[in-house]
């Protein structure tokens, strides 16, 4: 007999929840059994997902297959007749111990839409993970006409400030170094909440109630909805990393509001200097969407000049996938070969940024947060292989003396 073991496909949210799936699964004494926590951010992570069960079964002919994750979610009969498939399990069941245990029953998927309730776990630590994830928020109450995650999370929940603390003090007495806030729309959190706390407020509160905490980061955020709490403790809190990713997805007015967006190519560039005041050293990612639908090769220059006008160092690129249910899949589509050009020279315009950044830090000393063998990442997220050993989650000082095109290199400081 062997243990559960969980597949996680997609985003950092997953990764928590697979966590919280596996004490579940080992708490029900599953036995010969994989879950796999699918994404459906695109087409391709649903392809992959399908791709990913038929791998597994071949590997593992006579344990038990669960689906479940946001592609689940969304298609639970698709997947439930794929012949791998032992059951299928939505967003909410998946975190139920009750549901795992059961499996005389082939669907369990509820309407997420009518969920209210968020899944109340203290995790105790991350396998094979220095950093830790701590979820905030869960579900969307915007639309954006690209996405359909929305409808596989379900509406915004916000988690009790007091729950957030209690999980981070958890993980720092469990020796984990650095966490990260994340959520799907984490700029939305406590908006449901009696006193509408902002993430500003939230931020600080945990700073304040959990010193022993050394770092603090912050999945994506939504440059529409960045309280002035966030920039505030941004200048004035070393333990907050200088290191914020948006969604920004475009950087063409006409296309931002054809994707339904709250911001402004202005107001991006706001943003990024708001930022800048209050922290000099910060460095910018963002998500970017090329070949949108209607996209000409104007709106496209404009999101590619953004890379700079914004002063962006990390990029994520995603060709847009038409998401079948979504309006942007009704809108007329760019060709594939268009869409792909456009991703490759926004992925070179993303490499040239990070190259220059890297080259910047040659010479200056700076902290690294050690995650496997001699690698680890500075407070600017950027990965640093080390030419001394150093034990696995300490951090230690570390001066740069090199840069390669996907890391830096560093010694013992001088």
């Amino acid at each position: 007999m062997t243990e559960p073991r969980i597949v996680t496909l997609g985003c950092r949210l997953n990764t928590l929840e697979s966590e919280i799936i596996r004490s579940e699964a080992a708490a029900a004494a599953l036995e010969d059994t994989v879950i796999v926590n699918t994404c459906a951010v695109t087409t391709e992570a649903v392809r992959q997902a399908r791709q990913t069960i038929r791998r597994l079964r071949r590997e593992r002919p006579d344990g038990r297959i669960i689906v479940t994750g946001c592609a689940a979610q969304l298609a639970p009969d698709t997947f439930a007749a794929m012949p791998e498939v032992d059951q299928v399990l939505g967003n909410a069941e998946k975190l139920q111990r009750a549901h795992l245990a059961r499996s005389d029953r082939p669907i369990a998927v509820s309407d997420i839409m009518t969920v209210k309730e968020t899944a109340a776990h203290l995790l105790q630590g991350f396998e094979s993970r220095t950093r830790a994830f701590v979820q905030v928020q869960q579900g969307c109450d915007y639309r954006c006409t690209f996405c359909i995650i929305p409808f596989a999370r379900g509406p915004n929940r916000s988690f009790e400030v007091g729950r957030i603390v209690d999980q981070v003090r958890l993980l720092c007495e469990n020796g984990y170094a650095e966490v990260v806030l994340t959520g799907v729309d984490i700029c939305s959190y406590g908006a449901d909440l009696l006193g509408q706390p902002t993430l500003g407020a939230l931020v600080r509160t945990v700073l304040v109630e959990v010193p022993e905490l050394k770092r603090l980061r912050l999945s994506s955020l939504d440059p529409a909805a960045m309280d002035n709490g966030l920039f505030d403790t941004l200048g004035d809190e070393p333990r907050m990393m200088p290191h914020l990713h948006l969604s920004l997805q475009a950087g063409d007015d006409t296309i931002l509001k054809r994707m339904k967006r709250r911001h402004s190519r202005a107001q991006a560039v706001a943003v990024a200097e708001r930022a800048r005041r209050a922290r000099p050293d910060v460095v910018l990612g963002a998500d970017l969407i090329a070949g949108f639908p209607t996209e000409t090769e104007d709106m496209f220059n404009r999101t590619l000049d953004s890379v700079e006008d914004v002063g962006l160092t990390y990029l994520h690129v995603f060709p847009f996938s038409a998401r079948s249910g979504t309006p942007a899949a009704r809108m007329p589509q760019i060709a594939g070969p268009v869409k792909r050009a456009r991703a490759a020279a926004l992925r070179e315009a993303g490499d040239r940024a990070q190259r220059r950044f890297f080259e910047s830090r040659v010479g200056k000393t700076t902290e690294i947060l050690v995650e496997q063998g001699r690698d680890g990442r500075c407070p600017h997220y950027a990965p640093v292989s080390l030419d001394f050993d150093v034990p696995q989650g300490a951090i230690v000082s570390a001066r740069i003396t090199g840069a390669h095109s996907d890391r830096l290199k560093g010694g013992y400081p001088e």
